[in-house]
């Protein structure tokens, strides 16, 4: 008696206290959204993309810590494996050139980095999962040497209480296990913030998940895993396989995943933290001394740093975000769709693609999720990452007779998404030299029905077909795709073939 109880590294007590907080902090959101606290958004967008290291050889170079040294500056950091580095873009407001803009510091940006990793005999690369990625590569070993991803992993395995199961049927099919965490840090992706109003949230997160389909159409890049071709983007079912939280009993229960796309459309961003608490056990039950209720009586606003790190470890593709900046508090959307790369202006043209039809949809007077199923929104997502650029999807009918068919993803961007993209691209401002180029580079994939990941397959492909091996065949797609995306012309432009 009088013995604290341990569970999964933390005692008891810490949990049963984080919980508390985390019910405090729910409760300090819904105070700060009736009484309107927040800030007042100023057109701000924010970018972040994760990228691998790879030798000239084409095979992964565990050697972040190494460049990260050498590159010397706060927009590069960590991520999860020792082969991963990520960039983080400082917040451009929507408006004018902004597009060029971003093109050109995320150029400048890469290509210094690339320049300080050839100094360690290795160089960046953008892709969604590395071709020449091993299971060898993805183990505990060469995880980052940073203490949260060390705890993180140890939280996930615990909850799980045995290996991982990679299943995944695609062209081809993979199984394996592991012992960790770590085979999710194949995944590199792009991440797209806007930040909005409290009453706006709704609206376009319902947006965002509406679309989030046709963007992995458009710009899927994750077609090979260890070897085997499976999904045209393969990231989410890797993703939400090598981050489970749930043994065989509780998924066959119908308990939801950690990575999922959701339920339900949202009335409020409060709906979406409500349910984070409702649905998720706290994995790092770490707890602040804000007491955040007593700030706000104070007058003053709360940082909800509970609630902010259980929200970090609910992999929704499109997250709800409460950031913190001189005392006033802002909400954001996160999403997290798209694949890394190819090229700098395939990763802006897919953003500006992005944020003109999320403004465009979220201000419909008849919107698409009023006349969408969720279901099939969610079915869409499954689809479109089996199918890339060939995708079929569930939308609903032009003008008022109502309905929903299925089209081609490509008819569907170039008949109805991208006039709608411009216009929103139009509310934002931006210069019609900046629109017409960047959605210009998404017609020209849809007309061509190319994207990274159909130049990765077809590629590999003509390589087997020339003679070489598989693990051959994989190194030569992958120098040649670094090859092109050091290049910078799109993807659609880029010859196939690894010559």
């Amino acid at each position: 008696m009088g013995e604290k109880v341990v569970a999964d590294g933390f005692d008891l007590s810490d949990r049963q206290r984080y919980r508390r907080k985390l019910q405090q902090c729910l409760a300090g959101l819904a105070r700060l959204l009736a009484e309107k606290r927040f800030d007042r958004p100023r057109n701000l967008m924010g970018l972040e993309i994760e990228l691998n290291l790879a030798g000239v050889d084409g095979m992964p170079r565990m050697v972040n810590a190494e460049v990260l040294e050498r590159i010397a500056s706060s927009d590069f950091q960590t991520e999860l494996g020792m082969f991963n580095l990520e960039v983080n873009i400082a917040p451009h407001r929507l408006g004018g050139r902004v597009f060029d803009r971003l093109a050109e510091e995320l150029r400048t940006g890469l290509g210094y980095a690339d320049r300080k990793a050839r100094e360690v005999d290795a160089g960046v690369v953008m892709i969604g999962i590395l071709p020449t990625l091993s299971q060898n590569d993805l183990v505990f070993e060469n995880l980052s040497a940073v203490d949260r991803y060390t705890l993180l992993n140890d939280q996930i395995v615990a909850a799980r209480g045995e290996d991982f199961s990679l299943d995944i049927q695609g062209v081809e099919r993979l199984t394996c296990t592991s012992t960790s965490i770590v085979p999710e840090a194949a995944c590199t992706s792009v991440q797209l913030h806007l930040q909005v109003t409290p009453a706006r949230f709704a609206a376009v997160w319902n947006a965002a998940q509406a679309v989030a389909a046709v963007q992995i159409a458009v710009g899927a890049n994750s077609p090979f895993l260890f070897g085997r071709e499976l999904w045209r983007e393969s990231r989410p079912p890797l993703f939400q396989q090598a981050t489970d939280t749930r043994p065989p009993e509780l998924q066959a229960q119908g308990v939801r995943p950690r990575t999922w796309f959701g339920e339900r459309w949202v009335d409020s961003a409060y709906d979406l933290f409500e349910e984070n608490l409702r649905y998720f056990p706290p994995l790092l039950p770490i707890c602040d001394e804000e007491d955040p209720l007593l700030v706000l009586d104070q007058g003053g606003v709360p940082r909800l740093q509970e609630l902010v790190l259980h929200n970090g470890t609910v992999y929704r593709w499109n997250r709800p975000v409460y950031g913190w900046v001189d005392g006033v508090p802002h909400l954001r959307v996160e999403n997290r769709v798209l694949p890394a790369g190819p090229t700098v202006t395939d990763v802006v043209a897919n953003a500006a693609f992005y944020y003109g039809l999320v403004r465009a949809l979220a201000e419909e007077p008849r919107p698409v999720w009023k006349r969408l199923a969720f279901e099939d929104a969610a079915a869409n997502f499954d689809v479109a990452c089996r199918h890339g650029i060939e995708a079929e999807l569930r939308w609903p009918r032009p003008g008022r007779s109502g309905g929903v068919s299925t089209v081609s993803a490509v008819r569907l961007v170039l008949d109805e998404l991208l006039p709608l993209a411009a216009s929103g691209l139009d509310a934002w401002h931006v210069e019609p030299a900046d629109r017409d180029f960047y959605l210009g580079v998404i017609e020209e994939r849809c007309r061509g029905r190319v994207n990274g990941a159909s130049w990765q397959a077809e590629t590999f492909r003509r390589a087997r077909e020339s003679g070489l091996d598989r693990e051959a065949a994989l190194a030569a797609t992958t120098r040649r795709y670094a090859e092109l995306m050091h290049g910078g012309e799109p993807v659609h432009r880029w010859p196939l073939g690894i010559a």
